[in-house]
């Protein structure tokens, strides 16, 4: 099923992430991490792909196991280190593996030296405002992403939104956020997206902290900003795994109830193939859900 349509079709969808394996010896743990994540009734989960492709065959493959064990699947799939020869190889490997929905991406630029010099976009593909129109002419449902506080490489705000209009010009049928870890940063951009005249539904990523470690990559990955509250969380429980963890999935599922209440329609949790963070976040907000989507 088109994710277009689920999004359509639902007054409220839960979706989650996962990423595949980076080696193949670890195929199999990834591969039930997927399964036992599906069986929590997500409307979608996405699957990402490694720079330059380099998971390619096992994006391909996990989002082939999510899509026939009931649930949809959401491949992503990059323009960085790809020539327009290996893009296309990948479209027609996803529609044979019955995929019908990718998340285009520009890609995180490498930072391995061996590549400095190199072409980084032998395709000719340099943003995945570029690589949407290949995706719609096949046929493909397509997504993008979105920063609320702003793409790192961007200049400012008004700059981002104006490459964000490229994307939907484009034709992206939804966009996914970045983590947040304050929801009135989601508010105030999607107040510019409608000042812009973005209006494809807008899904907010969730990414549930369960590790005082995490806070700096989050950071240096989404630019996103970490409240007093749970930099706080993560001062007082750091040397405490399980109480960190606890607190880290109250915090989460605290900022999906008030996304909620305030009429968020999606909520996409970055799981970090963690099922039982997903799971304990589901099992809290469980019958919330389901008031929503039974218009109760």
């Amino acid at each position: 099923m088109k994710i277009s349509e689920i999004l359509n079709s639902k007054k409220l969808t839960v979706s989650f992430e996962v990423f595949p394996p980076k080696k193949q010896d670890s195929f199999e743990s990834v591969k039930n991490t997927a399964l036992t994540l599906s069986k929590n009734n997500p409307d979608f989960m996405s699957i990402t792909y490694g720079a330059g492709g380099s998971t390619q065959a096992n994006t391909a493959e996990i989002a082939q196991i999510i899509q026939n064990s009931g649930t949809t699947a959401l491949a992503h799939l990059t323009c960085v280190r790809s020539d327009m020869e290996q893009i296309k190889a990948t479209m027609k490997d996803l529609k044979a593996r019955g995929i019908s929905n990718v998340l285009a991406l520009r890609g995180d630029l490498p930072k391995d030296e061996s590549f400095q010099g190199q072409s980084l976009f032998p395709s000719g593909l340099f943003h995945a405002s570029d690589l949407i129109p290949l995706l719609k002419n096949e046929g493909f449902c397509t997504g993008g992403a979105c920063y609320p506080e702003g793409h790192p490489e961007s200049l400012n705000r008004e700059v981002d939104i104006d490459n964000l209009k490229y994307k939907v010009d484009a034709g992206v049928d939804f966009l996914t956020t970045q983590m947040i870890f304050d929801n009135d940063m989601l508010y105030s951009f999607l107040y510019r997206l409608q000042t812009a005249g973005i209006h494809v539904p807008v899904i907010a990523g969730i990414m549930p902290i369960t590790s005082a470690s995490q806070v700096s990559k989050m950071v240096d990955l989404s630019n996103a900003y970490i409240p007093r509250k749970l930099l706080g969380i993560c001062d007082r429980f750091r040397h405490d795994n399980l109480a960190m963890k606890q607190a880290g999935i109250a915090y989460a599922t605290d900022q999906i109830i008030d996304l909620i209440t305030n009429g968020i329609r999606g909520i996409h949790i970055y799981t970090m193939n963690k099922p039982e963070i997903a799971e304990a976040i589901i099992k809290n907000v469980d019958s919330i859900i389901k008031a929503v989507n039974s218009d109760c």
